[in-house]
């Protein structure tokens, strides 16, 4: 059975001299022979420090090569990794640290407060930790237990839960990752997305470390000369979101460096001025979650995406049920079910387990269909559904007429209460120009008001819609529905 200590033994062994891991701010690279020899640093660290193994491991690490070198040094050698926001409170910090036989905080901060357990520091310049003589180094062996990560729901919806995902899973999914993609040792990837979250560990660490290819990481996005750096770097891929692609698209056209592949784009189907501004750039359409070990769905590398589709199951099975559990035919609206080699079978310390079933699948809270053909199409999340006076409003299908004209970014429809029908749908959009004048958005407003007119059923259109500039979002970058609903009740209230 491959691990990743194995894996990484294998890459340090046949291509040492390859690079894996670069900084996209500084000069600073990894190559596979640094990441086995670190490693082995890491885990002599670790044992000199009494951190058992099987024992959690906190990473607060906002340096992305140094969290990148820590985070993987944790699971390799058999310990259970805890990534959390390096942007947090060190209260928060401690919340991790509570999660259960934590042993040791991995963190670079400045100023880390008191803890009753072990703090070690990485030093960014050689990426082992701090203090730690090069020759204390443990053999690159496989551990007497499989490492794993507990991450965190992205709380987009309500309060995040932990997953605990071992590396068998992890790499499952990279693998089939790195597949899809058709990955090689010549593809140079971009990532910018937050290392604390599932989507930047899977689809950029470890799908880029099955490859034997090199990611190029940045701390954060910046839009500034983005397709300058890129050209620069000689980026074959990039792993993005909807929210990054949006605002890449306020510029216009994209003007993607030549030797650029494919973008991927995570999560959610694309608006229309994104996809008008990436036109002639392949694009693989994904969607998945942290219980799935990010990619459930994708679309084919080579094949248009399919408007409004997510693409199709990738080692995984997605099936729609009804409110019974029943499967769904195409083209119904449902729950969607996942099962599949990565996908958890259990929530950390056994919580929410009525969303599982005794076959092994795993309820979402997303809803979607199916088309003819096993596409994958979303339409919310299942506490998104707005009941109108009995009728269902699914807030994808509103955001979808919204999203058709270009002059808007993003699009978010949620519940208003009201005392007659329970509640109604109201609209928000973010324009794809931030700097239009009040008397434009006013005009907007009413062109999408005609357009729901002439494309939504009266019980589906909105009631209001509104302008902004921006709506709370998570660190990863999605909007955050609870808020979002939580914001229009209180004025519906004030």
């Amino acid at each position: 059975m491959d691990t990743l200590a194995s894996l990484i033994r294998s890459r340090a062994a046949e291509t040492p001299s390859s690079t894996y891991l670069e900084d996209a701010r500084s000069e600073r690279t990894v190559t596979f022979g640094d990441l086995g020899r670190l490693v082995g640093e890491w885990a002599a660290a670790f044992n000199a420090d009494s951190v058992s193994p099987g024992a959690t491991v906190v990473l607060d690490v906002a340096d992305p090569l140094s969290f990148a070198v820590a985070h993987l040094s944790v699971v390799a050698s058999g310990r259970r990794g805890v990534p959390v926001n390096p942007g947090g409170t060190w209260g928060e910090i401690l919340k991790a640290v509570g999660l259960g036989s934590c042993e040791a905080i991995v963190t670079d901060r400045a100023e880390p407060g008191e803890a009753d357990v072990v703090l070690i520091r990485p030093d960014a310049a050689t990426l082992a930790p701090a203090g730690s003589p090069a020759a204390a180094s443990e053999p690159l062996t496989t551990a007497e237990s499989p490492g794993s990560v507990i991450l965190f729901t992205s709380g987009s919806t309500g309060q995040p839960k932990g997953v605990e995902l071992d590396e068998q899973q992890l790499l499952f999914v990279a693998r089939a990752i790195a597949e899809h993609n058709g990955l090689t040792a010549a593809d140079r990837g971009f990532s910018s997305l937050p290392l604390f979250h599932v989507n930047a560990e899977v689809v950029g660490l470890l799908s880029t470390l099955v490859a034997g290819a090199t990611l190029v990481l940045d701390q954060r996005f910046h839009r500034t000369g983005f397709w300058e750096l890129l050209a620069e770097r000689r980026i074959t891929w990039l792993n993005a979101v909807p929210a990054i692609l949006a605002v890449l698209a306020k510029s216009g056209p994209a003007v993607p460096p030549e030797g650029l592949r494919f973008v991927r784009s995570a999560s959610s189907a694309l608006p229309e001025a994104v996809r008008t501004a990436f036109a002639g750039i392949p694009m693989i359409v994904s969607y998945g979650m942290t219980e799935g070990a990010s990619q459930i769905t994708a679309t084919p590398l080579g094949q248009e995406p399919r408007p409004g589709s997510v693409g199709l199951p990738v080692g995984d099975e997605v099936q729609p049920r009804d409110a019974d559990g029943a499967a769904l035919p195409a083209g119904e609206i449902g729950e969607l079910w996942i099962r599949g080699p990565g996908v958890v079978t259990a929530y950390f310390e056994g919580r929410a387990a009525d969303r599982f079933d005794d076959d092994g699948w795993l309820r979402t809270g997303d809803l979607g269909h199916l088309d003819d053909d096993g596409w994958v199409y979303l339409a919310g999340r299942t506490d998104d559904v707005i009941n109108r006076g009995g009728e269902k409003v699914y807030p994808a299908e509103v955001e979808d007429v919204l999203l058709e004209d270009a002059r808007v970014r993003e699009a978010v429809v949620v519940a208003r209460p009201d005392p007659i029908l329970g509640s109604v749908p109201v609209a928000y959009v973010i324009p794809a120009d931030l700097e239009l004048p009040g008397d434009v958005r006013a005009s907007l407003v009413a062109d999408l008001t005609t357009r729901c007119d002439a494309e939504l059923p009266r019980f589906k259109r909105p009631l209001e819609i509104t302008v902004v500039d921006d709506l709370p979002r998570t660190p990863t970058g999605k909007v955050q529905r609870n808020r979002t609903r939580d914001m229009v009740a209180g004025t519906s209230n004030a």
